[in-house]
């Protein structure tokens, strides 16, 4: 293993909450009787809630205020949860860079409450469990400070560890923290420059030197 730290995105790169996220995204704007846009799901992929919530705020005319939102959204995604899947070969990379005694963490650009709630729903909690939520930074991604915070908690330098991300967003905050990024879609697509691509858990663990 050539570095000591390797950073996790969470929707979608270790779990594939992306549909549930989905559902209830579409869900809960119709509960308000806004129709979600066709191209709603990829235009929201590795978006923080806050600049989500000002886009559906000026093009589709969301009035409730920012923290009602946040409530009703989750209110729909929530039940959800019990359906969670990990994302296939992704806890077993995990878990044998655990074995190897690599450092990692999760960073998401989700709340404190979703971070939790999936990483129980799939096993991923432990002690010295290491995640970074939205709620944890004041710059979500795309800027670095998630993943540098996530290199902060665990005492390396951020040249020294990898970022694991599915969305441009993501990749986008790897990049600019300094850290070798991979890009893992989950759907073959040209990532971001200076990004590595990976289409496949086999890829993957090639490039985390497994």
């Amino acid at each position: 293993m050539r570095h000591k730290a390797v950073f996790w995105d969470m929707d979608g790169t270790l779990v594939d909450s992306e549909p549930l996220h989905h559902a209830a995204l579409e869900a809960a704007l119709r509960e308000l009787g806004i129709e979600p846009p066709a191209d709603l799901q990829e235009r929201a992929i590795g978006i923080a809630a806050g600049p989500l919530y000002e886009m559906l705020r000026e093009e589709q005319g969301l009035s409730l205020p920012f923290e009602e939102w946040i409530l009703h959204k989750y209110g729909h995604y929530m039940p959800l949860v019990a359906d969670l899947v990990p994302r296939p070969g992704a806890l077993e990379i995990y878990g044998e860079l655990r074995g190897r005694g690599v450092h990692q963490a999760v960073v998401s650009n989700s709340d404190r409450l979703v971070v939790d709630a999936n990483l129980r729903a799939v096993g991923l909690s432990h002690p010295g469990m290491r995640s970074i939520s939205r709620n944890d930074v004041i710059r979500p991604k795309p800027a670095a400070e998630p993943f540098l915070r996530a290199a902060y908690l665990a005492g390396v330098d951020p040249a020294e560890a990898v970022a694991v991300d599915d969305s441009w967003t993501g990749v986008t905050a790897g990049l600019a923290a300094g850290m070798r990024t991979l890009f893992w879609p989950e759907r073959p697509m040209e990532g971001p420059a200076g990004a590595i691509v990976v289409n496949s858990a086999e890829q993957l663990r090639y490039e985390l030197g497994l």
